[in-house]
């Protein structure tokens, strides 16, 4: 440990030379305090982060309209109250009876099977007949969970007793050839595995309540069959939707047993779909075995329209290759509503309100048909919810790399 000088015996050229010093030190002192309330701060919205997905509501929504706790327990209170005075002391004059709600009828393309009832006697005490004079209606909704049948395919022999030629209608054609599935069956399991998310171990058990037992490897090789006779038509539908000047991109992991190994890895499911204005509405789904840009590039091949897209490094090749970035409103909108639910900021509170202005004049917008006043009325609105670049915005403590949009990424009016 070094004693501090005396600074009453040193000469003016060293007093200079120790007050350098000490601003020297000053400055890296001061560098190094802000190093550290950055990792502070970034660790406290991290913190507040973590808490906020793991205790608090997942939805995003900013409502203006929402009160206190504390005001909602006085009115709850309150009504309480009143409707216990109401019970001790009930009013004089009777209450008007309220309307009962009608019930919506039942779609009239459901096929009705009519269950009569009739009287078992239709014989009056006064020895006359009863004559029928109208009916009461009333309809039960019923459903019937999977029930098999089975279509007996007959096809006739016709031969000539002459010169012995035999006669026979063609076979149909069918989804899988030999196969007992019909085309009904294989897309009831292809809609309850991949849209209503029902495992096929589940359809096979199932299917055995149902009364025909359908084991899991033969519910996967239909699955498979399936797949390759509906490659066409995703083919089909990929050229479709490359066809659109805008598409949307987004991927999601997905766990994949790998073959021979009893442990999962992360794959990815990688979604394109048309804009929300466009007329027609597809979605095409890629599964890749990793995450590469090399992925995406490979599907969208010769393509160079513009991509909707998160701020993920996979595209950047891409949009070296002609493709036109568009940055994803919501990943942005995203960062501002976690720091101001952590951290109640009002700069990002102002940038949710002007993110929600944006998104109203889409809503308006979507339902204009000339394209002319469509731009003049985007550009008048756009222009009272534009958000310039704010030094400060985007604080790097709560930003990691893939997340940050420079300010090329915006669009102004």
């Amino acid at each position: 440990m070094t004693s501090s000088p005396n600074i009453d015996h040193m000469t003016p050229d060293q007093l200079r030379a120790l007050a350098a010093q000490l601003l020297s030190q000053v400055d890296t002192m001061g560098k190094k305090i802000q190093r550290i309330e950055t990792v502070n701060e970034q660790l406290t919205h991290e913190i507040a982060l973590l808490k906020r997905h793991k205790f608090a509501k997942r939805s995003e929504q900013l409502s203006p309209d929402q009160g206190s706790l504390l005001d909602d327990l006085l009115d709850t209170d309150i009504a309480a109250i009143e409707a216990e005075l109401k019970a001790v002391n009930p009013p004089a004059a009777p209450a008007e009876p309220r309307q009962q709600p009608k019930r919506a009828p039942l779609p009239p393309q459901f096929p009705r099977t009519v269950i009569r009832h009739e009287p078992e006697n239709t014989q009056c005490a006064c020895g006359c007949q009863l004559q029928r004079v109208g009916e009461d209606v009333s309809e039960k909704l019923d459903y019937t969970p999977g029930v098999f049948t089975v279509e007996q395919h007959v096809r006739g022999k016709w031969v000539c007793r002459e010169c012995e030629t035999l006669i026979q209608a063609p076979v149909p054609a069918q989804v899988i050839d030999k196969g007992i599935p019909t085309a009904g069956l294989l897309a009831h399991v292809m809609v309850a595995k991949f849209a209503d998310h029902l495992p096929l171990y589940r359809q096979e058990k199932i299917f055995g309540r149902a009364g025909l037992a359908i084991a899991r490897s033969t519910l996967a090789q239909w699955v498979g069959q399936t797949g390759v006779q509906l490659q066409p038509l995703v083919d089909a539908l990929r050229e479709t939707v490359l066809a659109q000047g805008v598409i949307h991109a987004d991927e999601t992991p997905v766990q994949m047993l790998a073959p021979g190994q009893k442990k999962t890895h992360r794959a990815y499911v990688w979604a394109y779909c048309t804009t929300p204005f466009s007329a027609l509405k597809a979605v095409v789904y890629d599964f890749s075995p990793s995450r590469a840009g090399e992925h995406a590039r490979n599907f969208l091949g010769q393509w160079n329209g513009k991509l909707v897209c998160d701020d993920f490094a996979g595209y950047k090749a891409s949009f070296q290759q002609g493709i036109t970035e568009i940055g994803c409103m919501a990943h942005a909108r995203r960062k501002f509503f976690d720091l101001h639910a952590t951290n109640k900021s009002q700069l990002a509170e102002q940038a949710l309100h002007s993110i929600g202005g944006l998104y109203e004049i889409e809503r308006q917008a979507r339902d204009m048909t000339d394209e002319k006043s469509l731009e003049k009325y985007v550009r008048k609105k756009r222009r009272q919810y534009s958000m310039h670049y704010i030094p400060g915005c985007w604080p790097s403590a709560i930003l990691c790399p893939k997340d940050r949009l420079s300010p090329k990424h915006w669009i102004t009016a």
